[in-house]
């Protein structure tokens, strides 16, 4: 019998240890071009292009600027 995170063995026994979830295996594939790989790219790609905007507006410089002024 199973209730509520612990169970009831036999003899009227508590475990109380938490009963443990189902299982399972995502086997979709996640290398090479497929559309997971391109999205995740896509995403990247904003977040870089956006942070050198906000580099761009906080310093005054153009990414060639700023790395040449370092």
């Amino acid at each position: 019998m199973t209730a509520r995170g612990y169970r009831i063995e036999e003899g009227n026994r508590l475990n109380n240890f938490a009963v443990e979830p189902k299982m399972y295996v995502d086997e979709t594939v996640r290398a090479g071009f497929t559309e997971y790989a391109e999205k995740l790219n896509g995403r990247l790609a904003m977040i870089g292009f956006v942070s050198l905007l906000v580099l761009e507006i906080i310093t005054g410089h153009g990414i060639v600027g700023w790395l040449t002024s370092l």
